[in-house]
Formats: C-alpha cells, structure tokens, sequence
C-alpha cells in the first residue's frame, strides 16, 4: 500500500526572481555581444551594397476643355464625353498593360544601361554616352551582360561570354522568342560607332550621345530584358488623387535611376494626353476618312462631266444656246441638290442601320453632319455609342470585370435600340420627300423637252456638271471644318508639375531601420538561445534552486577544482577552494556539537547519481578534518564503482569486502596517506552481492571498530538515486551529506530525495553544492566558503588571485597607457 509519504510535495512555493533571471542573462554578455557585432557588420555590409532608392513624381490635372470653333451652328459634333468618371478612368488606364506597352515600346526601356559598381551593376540610364538603335524585327540575345569597351571615339569592342551552345533571342517587333546556336567560348569582336552590326544574336546600329564627355578606354553593358516582364514592373506606378481637388492625379515611382524615372512620368503622361486627344477627335477622324473616300470618286466624275461641258461648247456659240432655259436650268439645279441631299441621308441611314446589326466595334462611325443630318438625336446617339464603344476598348486589358463589360455593352444595346426607331421614322419621312421631290423634278424636266435639241443637251450636260461641283464644293466646305474642329480641340489632360531632376528624391536604403533591426535580432537570437537553454536544461544551476525545491539546509558550496588532483586541500591548503571545505568542516561541528554526539564521529557522503563529486568531497573533507590533528579515516563503501585506490594511488586490493567475508582483519586493509592523520580503506574487489554484504553483522562490527581508532569516519557511498545500499548505512552515519553538483544534478533528484526523507529513508541530511562556477551567471550563491564570494576583498587571504572581469582588464589597460 502506498503511503502518503510516497508523494512529493514543495515545502516552498517559490516567486518569479526577476533579479535571478536577469543575471542569468547578463551572465551569457558574451553572446551578446558577438552576436551584435555580426548582426551589426551584416546590416552595415547591406547598407553599403545597397543601390540608391529615389522617388519620382509628376501632377496633372484633368479638365474638361470645350472646343473654341464649335458653336450651335457648327455641323460637326465633336465635343463628346465629359469629366464623369474621368478621374478613375485614367487612373486605371495609366497602371494598364496595354498603356504601359505603348510607352515602353516608345521609351525602349526593355534596354539596361549598366555600369560596374564597387559591389553591383548600376543602372546609367541618361549617363553613358551612347544609346543604340535595335532592327526590332530581329533577334537581340536576351538577359546577357554584352560588354561595351570603347577602344577609341570611334571603335568600340563588344565582349559576349557564351557558356552554352545556344542563347535565347526575343523580337521585339512582335514580342516573340527564339534560340540561336553559338559557340561555348568568349565572343568578342570590334565595331565602328554608326556602324550596323549584324549578327545571330545581335542587331544594333552603336550611336554617340549630343554631349558624350570622356569615354575613351571605359567600359559599359547594355542587356536586353523581356518586354512583358518590362511592361509588368511599370505597371507598378502609383496614381493617387489629391484630397483637396478630385481631378487632380500624382504620378509617382520608386527606382535607382531619376533619369529613367523622370522620363517614363513625362513620357506616360504624354501618351496619355495622345490618347485622351485621339479620342476626342475620334468623331473629326472618321468624318474626315469619310469624305476623303467620298471626293476620290467625286474628283473623276467632275473631271468626266467637265470634259464633256468642254467638248460640247467647241464651235458653238453657248450664250444663244443658253437664252431661253437658263431659268429652267436654275429651277432643276436646286431640285437636284435638294435630292442628293435627300439620296445622302437615305444612304447614310441604310448604311448606319448595316453598320449597327454587323459590327461590334462603333468606334470609326462616321459624323451625320457628312451626310447633311442634323437631327439633335441621332447626332447625339451617335458620339455616346462613339464614346462608349472607343471608352471599352481601352478598358479591355486594364479591367478583368466581367460585369462593367456587361453594363458597357447594355448600355451600347439601349443606344444602338434609341437609333434603330429614329433612323425608321426618319427614313419615313425622308422618302415622302423624296416622292415629292421626283414629282417636281418630272415637271421641270417636261418643260426641258419643249425646247431646242442643243439647249436640251447643254442644261443635260450642264446640270449634271453643276451638281458634282455643288457636292464636291460641299464635301471640301464639311472636311474643312473637320480638320479646324479636329486641329482646335485641347486634351482634358494638362501637366502641372511634370517629373523633374532637381537634386533630392532619395528615399532609401533606410540604413537606420537596418541598423535598428539589427539591435533586435543580434539581441534577440542569443535571448532565445539563452531561454531555449533554461528551460531545456532542468539541472540545479544555484543555490536558490535549491532552496526553491526543498527546506533541507545547505551547508556549503564547492567551487571547480582546476587542479588534476583530488587533493586540493592538501595541495594548496590557502586556495579559496580550501576555505570552502573548511567552512564545511565548521558546520559539520556545528550539527555535531547539535545533536550532542560525542566521541568519534561518522559522516556519510551520497548523491544522486554518478559524477556529482561524492569522493572527491570525501578525500577533501577528510583532508581538512587531518589537518586539524583529528585521525580521519576513509571508508571506500562504493563496492561498485570504487574510485579511492585510484585518487590516492594504492595499488593493494584488499578493503571493506575482504573485511566484510572475514578474510582480513581491519589493520590489513587500512592504507596510510601522505595526508597526516588520514588512513584510507578502500572497497576492494567487486563483490557480486554488496548490498547483502553491507547488510550483515560485519559491517556493524566494522564501523565499531573504526570508532575505537578515529575520531572522524568518512563513508564514501554509492549514489542513492542509482542504488540502495547507501540507504542501509544510514543506520551507521550521525549526519548525512548529499552532493548536489551545479548543471548536473536534475531538480527531480531533488523532488526524490525531499521524499526519502519524509519516508524516513534518510536522516540528519544536509546539501553540499559542488562545482558551483560564475556567480553571475547562475544566479546568487554562497560563493567557495567563506572568501571566494567576496570578489577582490578576498585578496592576500587566498593563494590564487581573484581573475579580474574582461571589462575591468581592459580598463586597467586603457590606464596604463
């Protein structure tokens, strides 16, 4: 049956030592510092490689501008569109690969520029003194650094490492790639400047800058990169409206070269405001390619009816001809005009009405007024459906939507619907007055025929002269005023403050947020090395952990012994180790003289496990016991794993088991020492049963023995945690000493030996913490003794001086020079 002395309980409940815990910390300085100088170089070493970052920005402001030559009278409607939605359409438009593609291609900024710098290539992009011209529908050798050393102003070599047998081409006239084979080797070869070179992978004409300065002797490179993966970076600009007004736009980049910024800010907007124009004259455009067609087929018929007026009047005498159907001719002249007209409009209608149920793209509809039609609602209809088709089109690679798509085209439907029911009724309309017209043509034409054959001829001949000239006349009046509209109208883009290189722009690299992350990490990472540490290693690691896990007193602490022998007291008897002992050797009298036992008296050393330093605090606590003139003895019981033959260098085999069989008497197994009044019996050989032996009537008959002959007996035992047979000499020891050894010892040990006290396993226990190092570096402590806490107070009390820190050597160093 279990009892409840079988379960461990804390007789402390210990608080969080904030204090202990800092120590801990201070006491890996370091790490800290190692690890802050590495964190330190590495930031310092990516501020120095880091490329410049500067920011380049331009302000425009979109406004609606009204054309200056369109008035209510003029025929032609241009003015389409308005302001609505201005804003985020260009701002979408600006950041749309189409757009994008337009102003890379222009700029050809797919072409690096590169000089060599102190740890990179550095984009020189406005600073190296030439700029090539690339055959666009050829291949260039895509992503290689080709070398450009200018041997002379007016020789330069190109330098190409090939390291395998074939490179990749792109074309950029239709962004197309392709292979090429070339030779594994270095290419090199020179070139004239201005001189076209033509090769596999390279096609470029090598043109001097208007100012080149010195170049002779320098080298550059210049790489090709891909254009869609060009266009994709500059699709990154930043479009961002001002608070204070809705249509004005900042324009912003971030990049390594102000010059190439500055040129694609200008260039963008500049494309823009082309685009935003070429929509807006969209309307002139169409008339103007219209009429242009139109007078083509005019010109002849003119020129034809011209010939045959000429032919017709050779040998006559046109004015008497003439007399009698001029008034006639007049008459019939306005009723054919009036009818053309009438005919165009028809035509214009029949022509739309194709136009809408065929195409999906209304942007190339030509003006009504070409036509003569100056119905306000077709007019109208036609620059929105005009507007909407052109306003689609250029939303159709920035806009993924498939929703704004669908209001565009409902929209297009609902307007294309408006239109189909006003050309119906207005066709209706137009053929009635056409119907009468006719009638009236058929009158006048009656009248003709009255008259003389020649006359007849003549107005025949002549009206349908006059008529191609009135059109033609009409046609050349209408595109006109198309190119005057067309040439007045004003972008509603206009730049306010464009991208300009003025000296500052510099945003980056922050070398202070590099140098701030490098304080948290260089101090972060050995923190959480020095936590991972803690809490990883559960050994004792001061005294405070002891007091912590149990109320069984501690009666000294050891420091490390440096020496390579166990005897440390007797070879430097002043050591602070020494006084340790000593201190040990006080206290041990102390309980003694507590427990009233008089006579010689015996101390028993245990541990928990093996290594923990149980024999050598034996040899050494002997040792001080012998210097003070007291016959000390040392009982080697580790029947086990014997260790004292060897720390004092006996050769004999006999000791306590041959005692314990009754095969030697004591005086045959006691060793002298060099140690004045210390004798040592050792264990002797292994005996398969040590815990039997231990347990019989010789061990009793042994320990009284040795309390006729010495004052001191010092039983070296196994450690308790591994076996039992220390537990059967408690009986024999007036006090117990358990070993506790700093980053050794677990704490569970602890938990252990608090129980076997409780269950009355051990008796008159006390805790001895050996090798304790560093203070400060696992917490508060007793130091060795009586002295060896006391830092440099301890000076000419000890044989060894205290080491100074490394801060205080470096100072005292710092003084003497």
């Amino acid at each position: 049956m279990l009892d409840i002395k079988d379960f461990s309980i804390f007789e402390n409940h210990s608080n969080f030592d904030f204090k202990g815990l800092l120590l801990k910390i201070i006491s890996y300085w370091k790490w800290f510092v190692i690890s802050l100088i590495i964190a330190f170089t590495i930031a310092y070493q990516v501020n120095i490689r880091k490329e410049k970052i500067y920011g380049m920005q331009t302000m425009i402001s979109i406004k609606e501008e009204s054309n200056p030559f369109f008035t209510s009278n003029t025929s032609l409607v241009f003015n389409w569109g308005g302001v609505s939605d201005q804003v985020n359409g260009i701002s979408t438009i600006l950041k749309s690969r189409s757009h994008n593609e337009l102003v890379v291609d222009k700029l050809q900024f797919y072409i690096d520029y590169l000089e060599q710098g102190k740890y990179n290539y550095v984009d020189s992009y406005g600073a190296v003194p030439f700029f090539v011209d690339i055959d666009k529908t050829k291949g260039q050798i895509a992503g290689a650094l080709i070398s450009i050393k200018f041997l002379s102003e007016n020789e330069y070599l190109i330098t190409i490492p090939f390291e395998n047998s074939s490179v990749p081409l792109i074309i950029y006239s239709n962004n197309t790639n392709s292979d090429t084979s070339v030779k594994p080797e270095i290419f090199s070869k020179k070139f004239k400047v201005g001189e076209r070179v033509n090769l596999p992978f390279l096609n470029w004409k090598l043109q001097i800058t208007d100012n080149p300065g010195f170049y002779k002797g320098k080298e550059y490179f210049v790489r090709f990169n891909g254009f869609d993966g060009t266009v994709a970076g500059y699709r990154g600009i930043s479009v961002e409206g001002d608070r204070n007004g809705g249509s004005i736009l900042t324009l912003s980049m971030q990049g390594r070269n102000k010059a190439r910024m500055v040129e694609y800010l200008n260039a963008t907007v500049r494309m823009l405001i082309k685009i935003q124009l070429d929509g807006k004259n969209q309307f002139a455009t169409n008339t103007i390619r219209f009429i242009d067609s139109t007078l083509v087929a005019m010109e002849s018929q003119l020129k034809q009816t011209g010939n045959e007026l000429k032919t017709f009047q050779k040998d006559k005498n046109i004015y008497e001809i003439e007399d009698g159907g001029s008034k006639v001719s007049d008459k019939i002249m306005n009723f054919d005009l009036e009818k053309d007209q009438i005919t165009r409009k028809i035509a214009y209608y029949n022509s739309l009405k194709s136009y809408l149920n065929n195409s999906v793209d209304y942007s190339r509809l030509p003006a009504p007024s070409v036509a003569g039609i100056e119905d306000p609602n077709i007019v109208a209809n036609i620059a929105k459906l005009i507007a909407l088709s052109t306003q689609r089109s250029e939303m159709a690679y920035a806009v993924k939507s498939e929703k704004i798509f669908r209001d565009f085209d409902n929209q297009m439907e609902a307007v294309k619907n408006v239109l189909q029911e006003n050309i119906a009724s207005a066709k209706v309309s137009l053929v009635s007055d056409l119907g009468m017209l006719n009638a009236k043509i058929g009158q006048a034409e009656g009248v003709v025929k009255k008259l003389p054959a020649e006359q007849q001829e003549l107005l025949k001949i002549k009206r349908k002269y006059d008529l191609n000239d009135n059109i033609y006349t009409e046609f050349l009046q209408k595109r006109n005023e198309a190119e005057i509209v067309k040439a007045s109208n004003l972008s509603d883009i206009h730049f306010i403050d464009p991208a300009k290189d003025i000296g500052d722009g510099l945003i980056g690299p922050k070398t202070s947020v590099n140098y701030v992350l490098a304080l948290f990490l260089g101090t972060l990472i050995p923190l959480l090395f020095v936590f991972g540490i803690f809490f990883i290693n559960n050994s004792i690691q001061n005294t405070e952990d002891i007091s912590n896990l149990t109320q069984i007193p501690l009666l000294g602490v050891i420091g490390i012994n440096k020496n390579s022998s166990s005897l440390a007291v007797f070879d430097k008897p002043k050591s602070a180790l020494s006084e340790a002992f000593r201190g040990i050797r006080s206290s041990l009298q102390f309980l003694y003289k507590k427990q009233q036992v008089s006579g010689s008296k015996t101390l028993m050393i245990t541990s928990s496990i093996s290594g923990e330093g149980k024999t050598f605090c034996s040899i050494n606590i002997a040792t001080v016991f012998a210097l003070s003139e007291k016959k000390t003895v040392i009982v080697g019981l580790d029947l086990r794993k014997p260790r004292l033959a060897d720390e004092f260098q006996l050769n004999t085999s006999l000791g306590v088991v041959n005692y314990l069989i009754r095969q030697n008497s004591l005086e045959e197994i006691t060793n002298s020492t060099e140690i004045p009044n210390l004798d040592v019996i050792l264990s002797g050989p292994i005996p398969p049963n040590p815990s039997e032996l231990i347990l019989g009537d010789a061990m009793k008959e042994l320990i009284e023995e040795l309390k006729q002959k010495y004052d001191y007996i010092i039983l070296d035992t196994p450690p308790v945690g591994l076996v039992a047979d220390s537990l059967e000499l408690v009986q024999f020891a007036d006090v117990t000493l358990y070993i506790v050894r700093q980053n050794h010892t677990k704490k569970e040990m602890i938990t252990l030996l608090n129980t076997r006290i409780k269950r009355g396993e051990l008796s008159n226990v006390s805790i001895v913490l050996n090798g304790y190092e560093n203070k400060a570096k696992y917490g508060a402590g007793y130091g060795y003794g009586y002295g060896y806490g006391y830092g440099a107070y301890a000076n000419g009390y000890h044989e060894e001086e205290i080491r100074s820190g490394f801060w205080k050597t470096f100072l005292n160093k710092f003084r003497k020079k």
